[in-house]
């Protein structure tokens, strides 16, 4: 008789179950785009520049890309329960720091040890979710975790400004300090989930493995034009704070959507579909932009569709790892988060460079061209064929 904690055990974990992961989802989602509503308060309480404070966003987003893999392929076959728990443990460390820290660099260290524990935490969840997963409901489960993140844009940078303006900066990090608290408690209440027994030499072989790269080639240029957008909206609709508010619940309420239609997505057509798919609403919605971002109703139902695209392309990369290499997803889950962040990085990079040259007008433009070399990459990079 099998137990309930093997990988063997549960053919898929039950909805309470799947909701303990996306609230842990859903606070690391906030600690990403908090930040953005609360700059100038930032600023002036540690007596920086905006551009200095904005770069505690990018120190975050580097020290995960880097960080993710290395607790993957070092963590081995620990059950993730531990992992998961301990991610989060280190987060809200991190997130203290930031709390009480009275300088900048002090809040500084406190984002370099959130992305750490962000880092265990976040591809563990994914994890988690495949392994204890069959065929069958794998896709249902990997998009309500990720579900978690999706609500997170929606509810992340409106959470900053309100609770900015009401009460400073330092009191949303420790509303963030309450949500992961409760997330580390609540993973108790999971089964056990351990990862195929690999020694270290297997488990860095995914790096080597031309299957995993092409999923993470993928997955950075699909989302690297809607970063790129993101990034620098309020200069793409040339207008600052509640247009701006607005327009990211718009991107967050589609992603939504396209997150919870995904699992059938994936049943009807297939992964690989699903993610062309995805590339080519973020490629058609970023050339709508060109027209629609002067309007305020027009820039909305925009970016709405935008938030879709980019909705329906990370799960389906997600589900293809545990299809393509199941013995190497744990690892290759943390790689796939890492390709996720520098697309962050790449986006932002790229859009400052066609902002300094190009000026406003030209982000549009340039994400919906890198959006058409996308959908050629997502349409051309099949590595399923390999296992044929």
């Amino acid at each position: 008789m099998t137990q309930r904690g093997t990988r063997s055990g549960p053919r898929y974990l039950t909805v309470p179950e799947l909701l303990i992961l996306a609230v842990g989802t859903f606070t690391l989602g906030v600690d990403g785009y908090v930040l953005s509503g609360l700059l100038p308060e930032v600023s002036a309480d540690l007596h920086v520049s905006m551009s200095t404070a904005g770069q505690l966003t990018s120190l975050f987003a580097i020290v995960y890309a880097v960080g993710s893999p290395i607790v993957a392929a070092l963590t081995g076959n620990w059950d993730r329960r531990a992992l998961l728990a301990g991610g989060m443990a280190v987060f809200i460390v991190g997130m203290i720091l930031q709390a009480t820290g009275s300088s900048f660099a002090m809040v500084a260290a406190g984002r370099v040890v959130a992305a750490l524990g962000a880092a265990a935490y976040q591809s563990n969840a994914f994890s988690t979710a495949g392994l204890l997963s069959d065929d069958a409901h794998r896709a249902r489960s990997l998009a309500v975790v990720a579900g978690g993140g999706s609500l997170a844009l929606v509810a992340g940078l409106p959470f900053g400004i309100l609770v900015g303006q009401a009460w400073g900066w330092r009191h949303a990090m420790w509303i963030l300090v309450v949500l992961a608290t409760i997330s580390c408690l609540a993973v108790a209440f999971l089964p056990a989930a351990h990862a195929p027994s690999l020694g270290l030499r297997g488990r860095v072989r995914v790096l080597t493995d031309a299957r995993v790269g092409s999923v993470l080639i993928g997955s950075t240029m699909v989302l690297l034009p809607a970063f790129l957008l993101i990034s620098f909206l309020p200069s793409v609709l040339h207008v600052s704070g509640t247009l701006v508010v607005i327009a990211m619940f718009g991107v967050g309420c589609g992603q939504v959507l396209a997150t919870a239609a995904v699992p059938r997505l994936i049943r009807w057509r297939g992964s690989p579909f699903v993610l062309v798919l995805g590339a080519c609403g973020i490629t058609v919605f970023a050339a709508l932009l060109i027209v629609t971002r002067t309007t305020e109703v027009g820039a909305v139902v925009t970016l709405f569709g935008l938030g879709a695209g980019a909705g329906a392309a990370i799960v389906p990369q997600q589900h293809r790892l545990f299809a393509l290499v199941p013995t190497l997803a744990p690892i290759a889950m943390g790689l796939n988060g890492s390709a996720i962040y520098c697309a962050a990085a790449v986006g932002a990079a790229l859009g400052g460079a066609v902002l300094a040259v190009g000026g406003a007008g030209a982000l549009a433009p340039a994400a919906a061209v890198i959006g058409l070399l996308a959908v050629t990459v997502a349409a051309v990079l099949r590595p399923e064929r390999r296992n044929e």
